[in-house]
């Protein structure tokens, strides 16, 4: 399938038939299985993972590919293509219309530039999903995978840790795609937590102070939230976790944040 990948849509093809072989590894598919493929390009990886499943859909904004695709596969029952962006695809309309209910295991190389909302709308999908194997920017990943002290650390990786159990399973050469973009990727795998880390009584509270705090991330704790929080509350924070009145928010764990909500 020769089509010239578009800049516009962020197009970087995998062209490494050892990488593919890797991720479709890495994906531990079963004849069960039903996987939703972002961004699906080419078709590389949908002929590898089609035979290996139950149920395959392929979400593929180009329509230039949905078209190639769609020849490429009609004779494949278990392939669906469908033209959208995944961003606004009906994820659980789709589920329920094919009635789907064991949880889906969601796959995909997609553009670096909506990474973050692409995750953040499949964990709001949590509930139907099993586990999220997709590619993105080493340093991106990095950032995901982060630990509290560490540059990378910061709200995004809270939100996702909370969620998610989220590991690097390889890097990924630059060289790896056509065309070639600037950096290195990596193959991240995020499973779907059954049991969340923490104890919180609101993760819209939990989420709204680390956010809070992220947002002015130089200033100390304290600082941050003077406006947010009381004193006392504060100074109740420090006296249980015995953490440094001026410590920062990059050095302050899930589990401290969650104390920090409840109070």
């Amino acid at each position: 399938m020769r089509i010239i990948p578009k800049k516009s849509l962020g197009q970087n093809f995998l062209i490494d038939k050892n990488i593919q072989k890797k991720i479709i590894s890495s994906l531990e598919l079963s004849s069960n299985d039903t996987v939703i493929e972002i961004g699906p390009g080419r078709g590389e990886l949908t002929t590898l993972i089609a035979p290996l499943v139950k149920k395959l859909c392929s979400v593929e904004i180009d329509r230039r590919l949905k078209t190639a695709l769609e020849k490429n596969f009609q004779n494949t029952s278990n392939v669906e293509i469908i033209n959208q962006d995944f961003l606004k695809f009906d994820l659980d309309g789709y589920l329920k219309k094919n009635l789907i209910k064991q949880k889906i295991k969601v796959f995909g190389n997609i553009p670096y530039y909506i990474t973050s909302p692409i995750i953040e709308r499949l964990i709001n999908f949590r509930s139907n999903v099993k586990a999220i194997f997709i590619t993105v920017q080493k340093e991106f990943a990095e950032r995901i995978i982060a630990s509290p002290g560490s540059k990378a650390y910061g709200s995004f990786s809270c939100f996702v840790q909370y969620y998610c159990i989220p590991k690097i399973l390889f890097i990924i050469k630059k060289t790896s795609f056509n065309p070639v973009p600037k950096v290195d990727s990596c193959f991240l795998e995020l499973l779907i937590r059954d049991n969340y880390p923490v104890a919180v009584k609101s993760e819209e509270a939990l989420f709204n102070i680390i956010r809070k705090c992220f947002n002015q991330r130089r200033k100390t704790l304290r600082n941050s939230l003077k406006e947010t929080l009381p004193e006392k509350r504060l100074d109740e924070f420090f006296e249980i976790t015995g953490l440094s009145k001026d410590i920062r928010p990059d050095d302050i764990s899930l589990e401290n944040f969650a104390i920090l909500s409840n109070l």
